[in-house]
């Protein structure tokens, strides 16, 4: 077995770099798997803008797909050349946040309590997927077998995007008939639309700038789609639901326009399902806020993990209720990982998803 490995590495800020870096060692409740194909992620930009904090060195990544390679002494009912993902979110389902139902929020207890989001490991705190070989730890845990027939890229949408995508939509509770509006449809907004299809939504208004993904935004679901640099969004809306505001709006881009369109166009009791990953303040505008007086609800989310969670996700692949394959629009190998940043950070050639291929 080889001693070293190429990963992208975060440099600095407007640096991530293909570097050689040691295989990973494993402990007895960890894995290793030789990853097949990954992606990026729109938090991965953050990260590589400076935007998000990470330590320099620390290999980035959070969406593997890939073969057991070896299985830690502790790790049961797995078998070395299984097809496997893991989540982003990898919790050791051990801590009290875990045991609190809110295996996101996992972490190691400080003297000033809980880092936030620590159950987010892969990238964030320990190295990530975007490499050859990536240690998983709690492998018992998070570890989730891919069903026979599915390929790499049908499931590469499961350990993130989908995850979160859906965590948008089961948030906002959306009930059978509900009218929803989803503000960007960027991969986790496409994500979120498909999930409010699945959650029975009766309305589903899909909002963005680019025609290539708002008509993938009608494949996964949506019945109407705004384009925000030719209507008055807010207005349009209202006009829809007959003056009522949406049942539920889910605000997947992070900016202070988009939170701000997804409060006003929300009906009093309504709630906003918040997705975003934020980089600056935010301001609540008090009318739209009805002074704090209008019953509603703001919620945030990040998406659970654990391999029960790949289960389900995979499951609703595989019963044909949805295919997110047609999202990965691009191809590199893990060796042109620069080029293929810049394409992605910059929204270049109509990109949505970009596959990795490792090995």
């Amino acid at each position: 077995m080889p001693t070293m490995m190429k990963a992208a590495v975060f440099v600095e800020p407007g640096r991530i770099e293909i570097d050689d870096r040691p295989m990973p060692d494993i402990g007895p409740n960890d894995a290793l798997i030789r990853v097949t194909t990954t992606t990026i992620c729109g938090t991965d930009v953050h990260i590589l803008k400076g935007e998000y904090p990470v330590e320099r060195g620390l290999i980035i990544g959070h969406e593997p797909v890939g073969v057991i390679e070896k299985l830690g002494a502790n790790v049961q009912g797995y078998r070395e050349g299984q097809r496997v993902i893991a989540g982003a979110i990898c919790p050791s389902f051990t801590s009290y946040a875990c045991q609190d139902g809110c295996s996101a929020q996992d972490g190691g207890h400080h003297a000033h309590g809980y880092k936030p989001m620590g159950g987010w490991r892969f990238g964030n705190t320990i190295d990530g997927a975007q490499a050859e070989y990536l240690r998983v730890p709690d492998a018992q845990a998070n570890l989730a077998p891919v069903p026979d027939g599915l390929t790499d890229d049908q499931v590469l949408m499961c350990p993130d995007i989908m995850s979160t995508g859906f965590a948008g939509a089961e948030s906002a509770n959306i009930r059978i008939g509900d009218s929803v509006a989803i503000f960007a449809q960027g991969p986790i907004g496409l994500c979120a639309t498909a999930g409010a299809r699945l959650r029975g939504a009766g309305l589903i208004i899909a909002v963005d700038g680019v025609e290539e993904r708002l008509a993938m935004a009608r494949r996964m679901g949506a019945d109407v789609t705004l384009n925000f640099r030719e209507v008055d969004v807010v207005s349009e809306i209202h006009k829809l639901t007959g003056g009522r505001g949406v049942d539920a709006s889910i605000e997947a881009l992070g900016l202070q326009q988009t939170f701000e369109s997804s409060l006003r166009v929300l009906k009093p009791g309504g709630t906003l399902s918040s997705l975003g990953v934020y980089s600056e303040n935010l301001t609540i505008p008090l009318d739209a806020f009805c002074a704090g007086l209008g019953d509603h609800r703001i919620i945030t989310s990040l998406c659970p993990g654990g391999k029960e969670r790949m289960r389900r996700l995979m499951q609703i692949i595989d019963s044909g209720r949805l295919d997110l394959g047609p999202m990965v629009t691009h191809r590199f190998p893990l060796e042109q990982i620069v080029e293929a940043y810049e394409l992605f950070s910059h929204q270049r050639d109509g990109v949505l998803k970009v596959a990795l291929e490792v090995s």
